[in-house]
């Protein structure tokens, strides 16, 4: 599995430390789309960069990480077939994998700690998507994408 990392200034260690866990207990490919520098950095730039790169098919997944997690995850969300979700705890990114199949993970390098970060990470890179009765939602979703090409 390949997963596309980016981040903001604020959230340079959190990267190196999550793409470090990610890469010794999964053995997973992370590929950097963020900055390495405390240098002032947007995060529309690494969100786009990361989304664009699960779309496609260059990685599997994304996780994102800046300050609340939530500026970052917007600028993924933007991108079409994109379904990022923003965590504070492990349950609703467990959850989001299994009836959202979200693509996108995106946590906050001033909300939660680095060993809560890597809980999230473990409960979203682990989670399953069901389908069923969660696969009517999903094509909602992507009807939703649609309508927006039209106008």
């Amino acid at each position: 599995m390949r997963i596309g990392i980016g981040n903001d200034h604020v959230a340079v260690e959190y990267k190196v430390e999550i793409k470090k866990y990610i890469e010794e207990k999964y053995g997973y490919e992370v590929i950097n789309y963020g900055t390495d520098s405390s240098e002032r950095f947007n995060y529309p730039v690494s969100g786009e960069a990361v989304a664009n790169a699960v779309v496609s098919g260059q990685v599997d997944k994304g996780i994102l990480i800046c300050g609340t997690g939530v500026g970052i995850g917007l600028a993924a969300n933007k991108v079409n077939g994109i379904r990022c979700v923003t965590c504070s705890e492990p349950y609703s990114a467990l959850l989001s994998r299994q009836h959202n199949n979200t693509n996108v993970l995106s946590f906050g390098a001033r909300v939660v700690g680095i060993e809560l970060a890597k809980m999230i990470v473990d409960a979203w890179l682990t989670g399953e998507y069901e389908g069923g009765r969660h696969q009517v939602r999903i094509d909602m979703l992507k009807a939703i994408e649609e309508k927006q090409k039209e106008k």
